[in-house]
């Protein structure tokens, strides 16, 4: 590498040093090889790979992309242009870096065709589009190297998914292609190489990891008293009060929530209760536009901002050197999330992260004093991988289909060489290219799902109509239909789901975008608004919801209890818990890590069964069905179900006496499968599966650009299929994925397993409380709004809460 001193030259003029992971990772790039660099936010990781690929890039004479740099999310991708171009300009390379992302322009699309750069920043979406075009073989000829950026954040989607189909096709084009990846916090990091170079060359892929540790505080903000009947999302607003003097000591701060709508809630509370701050504070996440979005991150890097309240759309890689404080409003559920998250703060080598946690109910401050354990512990979580996604595929072989077709046998092997679909069977494939070609057994009578020709060994699609909805359908981000919300005079402020804006009427108001608007009508699915003076109205509700709570979390927090339980107190947030401890403790127990506990009570709603096995709501929700099921076979009774991250309830308007014997019949791996899928109504949760499949699949059309399909008749229509599969071609690979990704990913049934067989040999503890527990009141409050769903829930709960306390 000729030029590498001057790039050492170059990082010294900058003040910086070449740390020995990034000199390791310059030699294993120059030398040919593939690989994965390992290294903690804010460590130097991004140029680890950017010197010796531009360097790489420097050395070619022809034109084309030479690098392909893949991030996840839009606000990484402008980050690694920023130090690309810093790069680049430093050392005065003739070298061109652009972004082409979906906030891509379609005039700058056009010129980035017209005048291919030599490094491309872009998404696995975007990869897929280029593909889907005429000779696109162009595209890729010459590239030298494919980086991943926070490969982690990928692994284990879809979108994942997508990314290795688009490489074992790159490599097929590009043969002398690098391909690496970048990720900071991930469990099963070997694992995480292989599936990224594939099954052709993980044998010979290399693993640079930067052998540092990321120094980061956490620190909570505690409450002035403790609420011994908590309730998730009570607690967070209130403490406000003792969050902005952190705000207002700090240069510049990001506040994390995990979803949209508290986004928005926190960003008006805090403009509420600090008017001076309205200017200098902002908000940012997905659904506002992208000008919007654009300016907080260029305010943020110019150090205008006091604080922007975020999603997880700020969550990767970026580098707002002013930023000093970072705020997680409520329990991430996960040590990866909660990490990358600090990690965005003191984002330089060898500095500190801060960052503070604000409990959104008492209960979660068990949830802070478990994470800085884990943080302490680096005990990340792994990511599991897709196998067989066959609705991916099929995308996949349109996406072929509509640039230049494919033949069967050159693409399978090029298929093969994926970790998703290594051992894809003849058969499966066979039945893939019946689909796209026929639409399958049931399907082949109706000439819509006809939509590639096989002529003499080539797949592919000459009809332009097809091609164009396909290249429109290219993704695998499912969800809610979005209507543009937008002034009368067209000027846009973001995206909204239909769901939500459906239920309103002309002249109702509601927040979005930190602006208190007016709908006036809906026309041509854009939601046409204008601001509004009313100081209350709604806030925007996203699917998408809450995360759940991880393995990792979960054993930590166990662990935790079982501190408690044995007088090993040390953390601040337990020590504050006292009076909820000692209510808990009064009328039940606190279970020790051997220690399953059951409670069971009566209060006017019926009688209560809570099980507390701590493993998260998914596999409550599974766990809930199961015994409710188990114990319907024994006796003649019906539940009404609730669940959390802690535990479950099962309701009856019926006294059921239980012992340890008969816990022990209901909790235990025999028949387990058939059991959970007959509690849960797998059938239904498949059928709503199915619909996301159907959509990536191409099985429905989601529509045009300003004519999006409604999402009852999105799923009306899937649901029409699912039953004709159902009931005529029970073997289709769609239909069948469809249950599977119920059992493996939604029930998280593996997980599921290792908690039951964990349960079957805990000590059964069964109490029976007089009055609901502290560690029952919030399952039971998450019943209540979920069924009422309504703003007075919450004085009720409260009043409540004084009854029980």
């Amino acid at each position: 590498m000729s030029n590498s001193t001057n790039v050492h030259s170059w990082f010294e003029s900058k003040g910086w040093t070449v740390f020995d992971f990034q000199q390791k990772a310059w030699e294993h790039y120059a030398n040919g090889e593939d690989g994965l660099v390992n290294a903690p936010t804010g460590s130097g990781k991004t140029y680890s790979l950017l010197v010796p690929a531009l360097l790489g890039a420097l050395s070619s004479k022809k034109k084309g992309i030479k690098i392909l740099w893949v991030t996840p999310i839009r606000a990484l991708a402008k980050e690694i242009k920023i130090s690309a171009d810093r790069l680049i300009d430093g050392m005065g390379w003739d070298l061109t870096c652009v972004i082409r992302t979906g906030d891509t322009s379609a005039a700058d699309r056009k010129k980035i065709l017209k005048n291919l750069p030599d490094m491309m920043i872009t998404t696995p979406e975007t990869i897929h589009l280029l593909l889907s075009q005429k000779d696109h073989a162009r595209f890729f000829k010459y590239m030298e190297a494919m980086v991943v950026d926070e490969w982690h954040e990928l692994m284990g989607t879809k979108r994942g998914v997508l990314l290795e189909l688009a490489a074992s096709k790159i490599k097929s084009i590009a043969p002398a292609l690098r391909i690496w990846g970048i990720s900071a916090t991930i469990g099963n990091l070997e694992q995480a190489r292989d599936i990224l170079l594939g099954t052709d060359r993980s044998p010979y892929g290399v693993t640079v990891k930067s052998g540092a540790s990321k120094d980061i505080q956490v620190q909570s903000i505690l409450p002035k008293k403790i609420e011994t009947m908590p309730w998730s999302g009570h607690l967070g607003i209130k403490l406000l009060d003792e969050l902005l003097p952190v705000i207002r000591a700090s240069n510049s701060s990001l506040i994390f929530t995990n979803t949209r709508s508290q986004c928005e809630i926190w960003y008006h509370r805090i403009l509420d209760a600090a008017p001076d701050l309205a200017g200098i504070v902002a908000m940012h996440h997905g659904s506002i536009s992208r000008e919007l979005r654009y300016w907080v991150e260029d305010a943020l890097y110019d150090g205008r901002l006091k604080a922007v309240v975020c999603t997880s759309s700020l969550d990767l890689g970026v580098d707002f050197s002013p930023v000093e404080t970072i705020v997680q409003i409520g329990g991430p559920k996960g040590v990866s999330r909660f990490i990358q998250r600090a990690g965005r703060s003191g984002h330089s080598p060898g500095a500190t992260s801060n960052i503070y946690f604000v409990p959104t109910h008492s209960l979660e401050l068990i949830e802070a004093a478990a994470l800085r354990q884990a943080v302490k512990d680096e005990f990340h979580e792994s990511r599991e991988p897709h196998t067989l996604s066959f609705d991916v595929l099929v995308q996949y072989l349109m996406t072929l289909a509509v640039s230049d077709g494919f033949h069967a046998p050159s693409t399978l092997q090029e298929v093969r060489t994926t970790w998703c679909y290594s051992d894809i069977s003849d058969e499966e494939w066979a039945w893939c290219l019946r689909f796209i070609t026929t639409g399958g057994d049931a399907l082949n009578a109706y000439p819509e799902f006809k939509k590639a020709e096989n002529s003499s060994g080539l797949y592919k699609v000459v009809s332009t109509t097809i091609a164009r909805r396909h290249r429109m359908s290219i993704g695998t981000i499912v969800g809610d239909p979005l209507l543009e919300v937008k002034y009368q005079r067209g000027k846009s402020i973001g995206t909204i789901e239909e769901s939500f804006l459906s239920r309103l009427e002309p002249g109702t108001s509601f927040w979005f975008a930190g602006r208190s608007l007016e709908l006036i009508h809906i026309k041509d699915m854009a939601a046409i608004v204008k601001n509004s003076k009313k100081p209350s109205g709604k806030i925007p509700v996203w699917s998408g919801g809450r995360f759940p709570l991880t393995s990792n979390m979960s054993e930590m927090l166990r662990a935790k209890l079982d501190d408690i339980v044995n007088n090993k107190v040390k953390d601040v947030e337990l020590i504050k818990m006292k009076p909820l401890l000692d209510l808990q403790r009064e009328r039940s127990i606190i279970p020790a890590q051997n220690e399953l506990l059951i409670e069971c009570f009566e209060t006017d709603e019926g009688h209560h069964m809570v099980i507390f096995p701590f493993e998260g709501r998914l596999v409550h929700e599974g766990m809930a069905g199961l015994i409710a099921w188990r114990m319907s076979q024994e006796i003649n009774v019906s539940f009404s179900m609730a669940f959390n991250d802690y535990g479950f309830e099962l309701l009856s308007d019926q006294k059921i006496e239980i012992d340890v014997a008969s816990v022990k019949r209901w909790i235990n791996t025999e028949n387990l499968l058939a059991d959970v899928t007959a509690g849960v109504n797998e059938s239904e949760m498949a059928r709503r599966k199915f619909r996301d499949i159907a959509i990536v699949s191409g099985l429905i059309f989601r529509g045009y650009p300003g004519v999006p399909v409604k999402q009852r008749h999105l799923q009306s229509h899937a649901g029409l299929i699912y039953n004709v599969f159902d009931d005529y071609e029970s073997t289709n690979l769609l239909y069948r994925q469809a249950h599977d990704e119920v059992i493996q990913r939604q029930l998280e049934m593996t997980r599921f397993r290792k908690a039951i067989e964990r349960m079957a040999h805990q000590k059964i503890v069964i109490t029976s409380p007089k009055r609901p527990t502290p560690f029952a009141f919030p399952i039971m409050a998450d019943r209540m709004r979920e069924k009422l769903s309504s703003e007075s829930v919450d004085q009720m709960l409260g009043k409540l809460s004084l009854q029980y306390s």
